[in-house]
C-alpha cells in the first residue's frame, strides 16, 4: 500500500542533479590529479586545483544530505542516497589526500606506473559520470549500469597490478641507494591505488541501489 502511494507522488529530481554535479567534480579532480603526475613546476598549482574541486564536491555533498532531511519523497532509499553521495565524496577526498602527500614530500617527478594509475583514475571518474545520470531510470538502464560496474571492477584489478609493478620497480631501483625514495614512492602509490578503490566503492553502491529496484 505504501509503495503504491509513493508511486503516485512526484519524486524529488534535485537529487539526480546533485549526483551529476558531484560527478563533474570527480572528473575535474581526476584530470587535475593526472596533470599533477606530469610533474614539473606546475605540480603545486594542479594540487591546488584538486583541493578546489574537493571543496566544490563537499558543497554538493552537504546539499544532498540537507535535501535528504528536508524532502518527503526521495527517488530511492534515504540510506542509499547518503551512502552513494558519501562514497562519491570519499573518492575525491582520496584524490585530495594524494595531492597533499605529493606537496608534503615536495615531489616533482613521478614514476611511469604512477602516471598509468592517473590514467586509470580518469577512466573510473568518467565511468562514474556516465553511470550517475542513468540512475534517473534505474530499471530501464540496468544492463548499462551493470556493464559500467563491471568495467570499474576490471580497472580496479588493473590498478592493483600497476601498484604491484610500481612497488617492485621502486624496490629494485631507487630503494637500492635511497631508502627514503622507496618510502615516499610507496606512499604515493598507496594513495593513487586507493583512489581507484574508492571509485569501485561508488560502483558497488550503485549496484546495491540497482539490486533493490529490480
Amino acid at each position: 500500500m505504501l509503495n503504491w502511494f509513493r508511486a503516485l507522488l512526484p519524486k524529488e529530481g534535485k537529487f539526480f542533479d546533485l549526483f551529476e554535479a558531484h560527478a563533474v567534480t570527480l572528473q575535474a579532480g581526476a584530470r587535475s590529479l593526472r596533470q599533477v603526475l606530469d610533474g614539473g613546476d606546475g605540480v603545486p598549482g594542479f594540487c591546488a586545483d584538486v583541493a578546489r574541486h574537493e571543496n566544490d564536491a563537499d558543497n554538493v555533498t552537504r546539499d544532498v544530505l540537507l535535501a535528504v532531511r528536508r524532502t518527503f519523497i526521495t527517488p530511492f532509499d534515504r540510506s542509499d542516497i547518503r551512502d552513494l553521495i558519501s562514497s562519491m565524496d570519499d573518492a575525491i577526498d582520496q584524490m585530495h589526500k594524494t595531492a597533499k602527500a605529493i606537496i608534503l614530500f615536495d615531489q616533482r617527478q613521478f614514476h611511469p606506473d604512477m602516471v598509468k594509475l592517473g590514467d586509470v583514475i580518469i577512466k573510473t571518474a568518467d565511468l562514474t559520470a556516465l553511470a550517475v545520470p542513468l540512475l534517473r531510470s534505474i530499471q530501464s538502464n540496468a544492463a548499462k549500469l551493470n556493464t559500467i560496474a563491471e568495467e570499474v571492477t576490471r580497472l580496479e584489478d588493473e590498478s592493483d597490478r600497476l601498484y604491484d609493478s610500481g612497488i617492485s620497480a621502486l624496490y629494485h631501483g631507487p630503494a637500492r641507494s635511497d631508502p627514503m625514495a622507496f618510502i615516499v614512492g610507496a606512499e604515493i602509490y598507496d594513495h593513487l591505488e586507493k583512489v581507484v578503490d574508492r571509485f569501485e566503492d561508488v560502483a558497488n553502491q550503485i549496484s546495491s541501489v540497482l539490486i533493490e529496484h529490480l
